[in-house]
């Protein structure tokens, strides 16, 4: 069990002691010092937030303890209920709202949920205002509002319809070339608010929908990160039911993983391949993801005369260089689509309609398209190092040992080799080196991950 007080939320598992998990008390803790640094933030006490919440089955008591702790402070809360992140997002601006909080753990297990913290645009708060909701929370310095001056409660049950009609009126998703082909889709959504509104918007795009774990009880199916080994029974699906697509979302419908009409995954990785080729083949411009995000994405915006850039790892790093870069499309290789014309923020709902608008226009199947992108393969290790060992100073030895090749310290060490590349970062929380690499080949690619760890372990 755990409880984790970042800068972007307050995760956990629930039940258990106080302070060592998401308790109620721990809810509310959090909650208050958002909201009351929200307060002082924004100079003002009536403030409005917007609260949703996924599927998972802590939702409802997490829910009715955020509520009516914002209460408690005075401010006007708009509860969506079921809802999605990217909704919510959407939503905050919408309302004119002060901030939002959504309650999901994303693709954390059953046991785990989490507050995660929106400002005024809708977007997550930044590390440097997360050190301070969290600095307030540990010295508890809020303070209630009187009765005359609780704060107000609404529901609003309209969030996806508006959600799905911006996303509908976008110039680049075409719903007419999408409708003409008349597409089956299998949508997997792991029981969970994706459930609702990922069917809801293939419908309205004239799609045949057929549902697995699209009821949204909270109870998953299967381990809830959209990850192959655990997507074998759409895989099926998509092939028995002769889809042209298999659509997967996490609890919160932040990222997406599609299969093909074979029932192979196309690759999380290149979710944002595609989305990027077909907004750059429009027009022309600068495409943003993170320095652990598959090279692809820069072939395809190069061979498209665009801009490439890498970020540090984290959704706030994306978006803070995409904003600095104007980019015309952004996001991160586990499937999170972060499309500005919309709003600052990962979501599946706009990377689904933006996919099937290239599907339609380029006239191909899944694996069709799939076979126009270079093939990259991706490999995970990590070293564990003894507590002595200074992390920062043999990361700096590493850059020093490939000077001459292409090198990002931007998050860590990034070392791009003409063929491959490996990505070095240190854990926040223990002596370890996490080591990504990419290559042409599997075998490559754990090879590489292999050669690394040996040469830092030469360098200790």
């Amino acid at each position: 069990m755990a409880l984790i007080k970042s800068i972007s939320g307050i995760r956990g598992t629930i039940g258990g002691k106080v302070d060592e998990n998401l308790t109620p008390l721990d809810v509310v803790k959090f909650t208050s010092a958002f909201g009351a640094w929200l307060q002082n933030n924004r100079n003002k006490k009536d403030l409005t937030l917007v609260v949703g919440r996924d599927a998972r089955i802590s939702g409802s008591m997490v829910n009715s303890l955020v509520t009516a702790t914002l209460q408690g402070l005075g401010i006007h809360v708009v509860d969506l209920g079921l809802s999605t992140t990217p909704t919510v997002e959407i939503m905050v601006p919408e309302l004119h709202a002060d901030g939002g909080i959504i309650l999901t753990a994303s693709h954390n297990p059953k046991q785990w949920n989490a507050l995660k913290l929106l400002n005024e645009k809708g977007e997550f708060i930044t590390g440097e205002n997360g050190a301070e909701v969290l600095a307030l929370a540990e010295s508890e310095d809020f303070e209630y509002a009187e009765v005359d001056d609780l704060g107000q409660y609404e529901t609003r049950d309209d969030a996806f319809d508006i959600h799905i009609q911006q996303i509908l009126d976008l110039p680049m998703v075409d719903a007419e070339a999408i409708r003409s082909k008349k597409f089956k889709v299998v949508v997997d959504a792991v029981n969970s608010t994706g459930g609702i509104a990922i069917p809801q918007l293939l419908e309205k795009l004239g799609c045949e929908v057929v549902k697995l774990y699209c009821d949204p009880t909270g109870h998953f199916p299967h381990n809830p990160e959209p990850l192959k080994e655990h997507l074998g029974d759409i895989c099926e699906l998509v092939k028995k039911e002769k889809a042209d697509l298999g659509v997967v979302v996490d609890p919160d419908v932040d990222r997406l993983a599609l299969v093909d009409e074979n029932g192979e995954l196309f690759g999380e990785e290149y979710t944002l391949v595609a989305v990027a080729d077909y907004l750059l083949r429009n027009k022309k411009g600068v495409t943003i993801s993170n320095l652990s995000s598959s090279r692809a994405v820069r072939d395809v915006a190069r061979n498209l005369d665009s801009e490439y850039f890498a970020s540090a790892v984290g959704e706030v790093n994306v978006v803070t260089l995409m904003k600095e870069k104007n980019a015309v499309i952004g996001g991160e290789g586990n499937g999170g689509i972060i499309y500005p014309d919309l709003h600052y923020g990962r979501d599946s709902l706009v990377g689904v309609a933006l996919f099937l608008t290239h599907l339609a226009k380029e006239d191909k199947t899944v694996s069709e398209l799939r076979a126009t992108y270079p093939s990259y393969f991706m490999g995970k290790k990590k070293i564990e190092l003894t507590p002595d060992i200074d992390v920062d100073s043999l990361l700096t030895k590493m850059q020093n040992e490939y000077q001459n090749e292409e090198i990002s310290t931007v998050d860590g060490v990034k070392i791009d080799f003409k063929d491959n590349w490996v990505h070095l970062r240190k854990s926040n929380t223990e002596p370890i080196i996490r080591i990504y690499t990419e290559a042409f080949s599997q075998k490559e690619a754990d090879d590489l991950g292999d050669q690394m760890i040996a040469k830092i372990k030469s360098l200790i």
